[in-house]
Protein backbone atom coordinates (compact mmCIF):
# COMPACT_ATOMS: atom_id res chain seq x y z
CA UNK A 1 0.00 0.00 0.00
CA UNK A 2 2.79 2.69 0.61
CA UNK A 3 4.68 1.47 -2.04
CA UNK A 4 1.45 2.36 -4.10
CA UNK A 5 0.93 5.81 -2.38
CA UNK A 6 4.48 6.39 -3.35
CA UNK A 7 4.21 5.82 -6.89
CA UNK A 8 0.98 7.71 -6.99
CA UNK A 9 2.99 10.51 -5.35
CA UNK A 10 5.85 10.52 -7.81
CA UNK A 11 3.21 10.35 -10.46
CA UNK A 12 1.65 13.33 -8.98
CA UNK A 13 4.93 15.62 -8.45
CA UNK A 14 5.78 14.94 -12.33
CA UNK A 15 2.27 15.55 -13.41
CA UNK A 16 2.21 19.06 -11.28
CA UNK A 17 5.57 19.82 -12.62
CA UNK A 18 4.48 19.29 -16.78
CA UNK A 19 1.22 20.96 -15.63
CA UNK A 20 2.90 23.96 -14.46
CA UNK A 21 4.52 24.33 -17.22
CA UNK A 22 1.53 24.16 -19.20
CA UNK A 23 -0.04 27.06 -17.05
CA UNK A 24 2.75 29.13 -17.46
CA UNK A 25 2.83 28.71 -21.69
CA UNK A 26 -1.62 28.78 -20.96
CA UNK A 27 -1.47 31.79 -18.81
CA UNK A 28 0.78 33.57 -21.19
CA UNK A 29 -0.82 33.23 -24.44
CA UNK A 30 -4.28 34.12 -23.00
CA UNK A 31 -2.87 37.09 -21.70
CA UNK A 32 -1.11 38.30 -25.19
CA UNK A 33 -3.73 37.32 -26.79
CA UNK A 34 -6.22 39.03 -24.95
CA UNK A 35 -4.06 42.33 -23.96
CA UNK A 36 -1.05 42.56 -25.90
CA UNK A 37 -1.47 45.55 -28.15
CA UNK A 38 -4.34 48.33 -28.34
CA UNK A 39 -6.62 46.70 -28.47
CA UNK A 40 -5.57 43.33 -28.30
CA UNK A 41 -5.88 40.83 -30.83
CA UNK A 42 -8.59 38.92 -29.13
CA UNK A 43 -9.36 41.67 -26.31
CA UNK A 44 -13.20 41.27 -27.29
CA UNK A 45 -12.97 37.33 -27.70
CA UNK A 46 -12.04 35.82 -24.12
CA UNK A 47 -13.29 32.22 -24.65
CA UNK A 48 -11.44 31.73 -28.58
CA UNK A 49 -8.38 33.18 -26.68
CA UNK A 50 -8.96 30.66 -24.00
CA UNK A 51 -9.58 27.87 -26.35
CA UNK A 52 -6.42 28.45 -28.75
CA UNK A 53 -4.04 28.92 -25.11
CA UNK A 54 -5.35 25.52 -24.02
CA UNK A 55 -4.59 24.36 -27.34
CA UNK A 56 -0.83 25.67 -27.10
CA UNK A 57 -0.65 24.34 -23.48
CA UNK A 58 -1.99 20.73 -24.92
CA UNK A 59 0.65 20.26 -27.10
CA UNK A 60 3.29 20.96 -24.39
CA UNK A 61 1.60 18.68 -22.06
CA UNK A 62 1.33 15.63 -23.44
CA UNK A 63 5.01 15.88 -24.88
CA UNK A 64 6.10 16.05 -21.44
CA UNK A 65 3.68 13.46 -19.79
CA UNK A 66 4.43 11.09 -22.25
CA UNK A 67 7.84 11.29 -22.44
CA UNK A 68 8.40 12.03 -18.59
CA UNK A 69 5.32 11.94 -16.14
CA UNK A 70 4.07 8.57 -17.45
CA UNK A 71 7.05 7.53 -19.69
CA UNK A 72 7.69 4.22 -17.42
CA UNK A 73 3.90 3.10 -19.09
CA UNK A 74 3.17 0.88 -21.85
CA UNK A 75 2.86 2.95 -25.19
CA UNK A 76 -0.09 1.75 -26.47
CA UNK A 77 -0.01 3.88 -29.98
CA UNK A 78 0.55 7.38 -30.31
CA UNK A 79 -2.47 8.15 -32.16
CA UNK A 80 -4.31 6.21 -29.79
CA UNK A 81 -2.77 8.16 -27.16
CA UNK A 82 -2.78 11.66 -28.38
CA UNK A 83 -6.81 11.05 -29.38
CA UNK A 84 -7.64 10.65 -26.33
CA UNK A 85 -5.33 13.27 -24.74
CA UNK A 86 -6.74 15.37 -26.17
CA UNK A 87 -10.08 14.46 -25.96
CA UNK A 88 -9.76 14.47 -22.49
CA UNK A 89 -8.08 17.84 -22.37
CA UNK A 90 -11.13 19.24 -24.02
CA UNK A 91 -13.20 18.48 -21.93
CA UNK A 92 -10.97 19.95 -19.64
CA UNK A 93 -10.59 23.20 -21.61
CA UNK A 94 -14.79 22.92 -21.24
CA UNK A 95 -14.29 23.16 -17.88
CA UNK A 96 -12.07 26.04 -17.58
CA UNK A 97 -14.30 27.64 -20.27
CA UNK A 98 -17.61 27.37 -18.57
CA UNK A 99 -16.23 28.58 -15.18
CA UNK A 100 -14.79 31.57 -17.46
CA UNK A 101 -17.91 32.18 -19.45
CA UNK A 102 -20.20 32.05 -15.93
CA UNK A 103 -18.07 34.84 -14.70
CA UNK A 104 -17.48 36.65 -17.36
CA UNK A 105 -21.07 36.57 -19.56
CA UNK A 106 -23.31 35.43 -16.54
CA UNK A 107 -21.93 37.23 -13.57
CA UNK A 108 -20.89 40.25 -15.82
CA UNK A 109 -17.01 40.18 -13.78
CA UNK A 110 -14.97 41.27 -17.28
CA UNK A 111 -12.15 42.57 -15.54
CA UNK A 112 -9.03 41.05 -16.27
CA UNK A 113 -8.40 39.64 -13.12
CA UNK A 114 -11.67 38.44 -13.03
CA UNK A 115 -11.44 36.45 -16.12
CA UNK A 116 -7.98 34.99 -14.91
CA UNK A 117 -8.99 33.92 -11.56
CA UNK A 118 -12.17 32.02 -13.36
CA UNK A 119 -10.26 30.56 -16.11
CA UNK A 120 -6.47 29.90 -15.17
CA UNK A 121 -8.01 29.86 -11.04
CA UNK A 122 -11.04 28.10 -10.51
CA UNK A 123 -11.77 26.55 -14.40
CA UNK A 124 -7.79 24.49 -13.90
CA UNK A 125 -8.01 23.80 -10.75
CA UNK A 126 -11.18 21.18 -11.70
CA UNK A 127 -9.99 21.04 -14.86
CA UNK A 128 -6.68 19.42 -13.56
CA UNK A 129 -8.12 17.43 -11.66
CA UNK A 130 -10.60 15.36 -14.27
CA UNK A 131 -7.06 15.81 -16.45
CA UNK A 132 -4.75 13.89 -14.11
CA UNK A 133 -7.65 10.61 -13.40
CA UNK A 134 -7.89 10.25 -17.35
CA UNK A 135 -4.56 10.35 -18.33
CA UNK A 136 -3.50 7.78 -15.68
CA UNK A 137 -6.99 5.80 -16.16
CA UNK A 138 -7.20 5.86 -20.08
CA UNK A 139 -4.20 7.71 -21.57
CA UNK A 140 -1.05 6.46 -20.23
CA UNK A 141 -2.71 2.72 -18.89
CA UNK A 142 -0.18 0.59 -16.38
CA UNK A 143 1.21 -2.51 -18.19
CA UNK A 144 -0.39 -5.34 -17.50
CA UNK A 145 1.92 -7.28 -15.32
CA UNK A 146 0.86 -10.59 -16.82
CA UNK A 147 1.50 -9.10 -20.16
CA UNK A 148 5.04 -9.58 -22.10
CA UNK A 149 6.43 -6.32 -21.79
CA UNK A 150 6.80 -4.10 -25.62
CA UNK A 151 10.40 -4.76 -26.89
CA UNK A 152 10.66 -0.84 -27.07
CA UNK A 153 10.52 -1.10 -22.85
CA UNK A 154 13.14 -4.53 -22.48
CA UNK A 155 15.53 -2.41 -25.32
CA UNK A 156 15.63 1.06 -23.32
Amino acid sequence: MLDRLRALAHEAFKFGVIGGLGFIVDVAVFNLLRYAGDPGVLEHKPLTAKAISVGVATIVTYLGNRHWTWRHRERSGARREMTLFFLFNGIGMAIALACLAISHYLLDLTSPLADNISANGVGLVLGTLFRFWSYRTFVFKKRDPESPAPASILIG
